[in-house]
C-alpha cells in the first residue's frame, strides 16, 4: 500500500514539474517600449511544447489564439528587441513561481529571422531563417539560457543586426527545456514567430537554414545526458550572424 501511494505522488510530482517547465514567447519590446500581450505574435493557445523536430509545427508552432494579430511591428536595424517569455499563453497573470518558467527547466534561449514578403502571411513552410542570438551554457557562471530568461523576469533582449536589408521579417524565438533530452524525442521546444517590418539600409544576405532541417535528432545540442556538471554545451542549429 505505501509502495502505491509513493509511486502516485511519485507521478503526481512528475506531471506538475512537466507542467510547470513550460512557457511561452507571447510579446515583444523594441527599444525598451512593450508593444503589448499577443500584439503582433503568433501566440499558441497551449504552452505545450514540441518535441517532434522534423514536424511543420517546429517552426512557429501551431494552434494559435485566435484571431491572430494583424499587427507588423517597427523595428530599426540595429534596435533592440525584448522577445517576452511567461508560464502560460495569456502572458502575465500575476505571482506564479513558475512564471516565465519552472527554475529547474534547463536549456538555451534562441532567436531567427526569416524575411517574407508579408509579415502577416499565414504561410510559414519554405522559409530561409537565419540566426541572430543564442543563450547556451556559461561555464563560467554556470547558468543555462533558461536561467538567465529566468533571471530577467521572461525577457531575452538582443540586437537586430544593422547591415540586414529592410522589410518585412517574421521573428522566431524559442526555449528549448533539456531536462528530459538524455535520449531522442526528449527535448521540449517552445517557439512562436513575430511580426516585423525593419527599417535601415543594409544589404547583407545571410546564410540561412531551414525549419524542418536545422536541428537534426542526434545534435549534441538536442540529446544531452546531463543538465548538471556541463563541461561544453553548444545550442542547435547554425552559428548566430553578425555583421
Amino acid at each position: 500500500m505505501k509502495l502505491s501511494i509513493i509511486c502516485r505522488l511519485f507521478f503526481y510530482w512528475a506531471v506538475v514539474k512537466l507542467a510547470h517547465a513550460r512557457t511561452v514567447f507571447s510579446g515583444v519590446s523594441v527599444n525598451g517600449v512593450d508593444q503589448g500581450h499577443a500584439v503582433g505574435v503568433r501566440v499558441p493557445s497551449t504552452n505545450a511544447p514540441i518535441t517532434d523536430i522534423t514536424s511543420p509545427n517546429i517552426i512557429c508552432n501551431t494552434d494559435y489564439i485566435q484571431p491572430v494579430s494583424k499587427t507588423i511591428i517597427n523595428v530599426p536595424a540595429g534596435g533592440q528587441v525584448t522577445a517576452q517569455f511567461h508560464h502560460t499563453s495569456a502572458g502575465y497573470i500575476g505571482k506564479d513561481p513558475a512564471d516565465p518558467l519552472d527554475p529547474t527547466n534547463k536549456g538555451p534561449v534562441i532567436a531567427y529571422l526569416a524575411a517574407v514578403p508579408s509579415a502577416t502571411q499565414t504561410t510559414v513552410t519554405g522559409l530561409k531563417w537565419f540566426k541572430i542570438f543564442e543563450s547556451g551554457y556559461n561555464l563560467t557562471t554556470h547558468q543555462w539560457g533558461s536561467d538567465v530568461l529566468f533571471i530577467n523576469k521572461g525577457n531575452a533582449t538582443f540586437t537586430i543586426p544593422s547591415c540586414i536589408k529592410p522589410g518585412q521579417y517574421l521573428l522566431r524565438a524559442e526555449s528549448i527545456a533539456l531536462q528530459s533530452a538524455s535520449s531522442y524525442p526528449g527535448a521540449q521546444f517552445y517557439m512562436s514567430c513575430a511580426q516585423l517590418s525593419i527599417t535601415g539600409s543594409g544589404s547583407t544576405n545571410p546564410a540561412t537554414v531551414s525549419f524542418p532541417g536545422a536541428y537534426e535528432p542526434t545534435d549534441p545540442g538536442i540529446v544531452v545526458q546531463s543538465i548538471f556538471n556541463v563541461i561544453e554545451y553548444a545550442p542547435p542549429g547554425p552559428s548566430v550572424f553578425s555583421c
